[in-house]
């Protein structure tokens, strides 16, 4: 579980690509004080597991699934990318509620300066835009950010100036991809609602189908 908050920006040392998969190895600073084999990193928003370290570089794997969710794929020798460890179950929620767990893609459209602020536009599905609200929490390239506009194209959010100078948002240009997750209590809810309620009947023909078993198959042999 992550906050949204970037601990760090971190570089692309270099990409191996496999037939679908990928491998990439990172390096930093900060997030090294205190990381482990093993450990959870989310790397431009994607939750990903640290599997070999060095005092600066870290390696993790990237499958398939990931890369077509998500904009790692793009990513090359010398990319900046935003860093965050897993929360500690001590720390504080600076942001908001982010598993890691990609939801999709975004595009940015264009970047419009107002004053101290920097206004962000992002076209994105309407499977995505269905989850968000208007002052409801949106995490871009792992950034967790406030929705100051929404439609049924497009979400704005508008950027302050440490945001700016601690991540790699503003360092994009509008037709640049970026991940986004959506906020994860808004998923569920909407689940809740739209689960459709079986009947212990279809529920045990579901479980005998996937035994091999149907309700012919007990009607034919005398068991009902």
């Amino acid at each position: 579980m992550f906050t949204g908050i970037v601990e760090e920006i971190g570089t692309v040392v270099s990409v191996s690509q496999g037939i679908k998969a990928a491998k990439l190895t990172l390096q930093g600073n900060l997030i090294f004080e205190d990381m482990h084999i093993g450990d959870s990193i989310a790397v431009n928003g994607v939750c990903l597991t640290v599997t070999e370290k060095t005092s600066n570089t870290f390696i993790v794997d990237v499958m398939p699934e990931t890369l077509r969710r998500s904009s790692l794929g793009k990513l090359s020798k010398g990319s900046k990318v935003n860093m965050e460890r897993a929360m500690a179950a001590n720390g504080r929620f600076g942001g908001h509620i982010v598993s890691g767990h990609i939801d999709g893609t975004g595009e940015i459209e264009s970047f419009v300066k107002e004053d101290n602020a920097v206004w962000v536009t992002i076209k994105a599905s309407s499977k995505l835009l269905k989850y968000i609200i208007e002052k409801g929490s949106i995490t871009i390239d792992g950034i967790s950010l406030t929705v100051a506009y929404v439609d049924n194209r497009c979400f704005k959010v508008s950027l302050i100036p440490h945001t700016a100078a601690n991540t790699t948002l503003l360092t994009k240009k509008a037709g640049d991809i970026v991940n986004l997750e959506n906020d994860i209590v808004g998923k569920y809810i909407d689940k809740l609602l739209h689960f459709e309620e079986k009947t212990p009947v279809a529920e045990a023909e579901e479980d005998m189908a996937a035994g091999g078993i149907s309700m012919d198959f007990l009607a034919e042999n005398g068991f009902i």
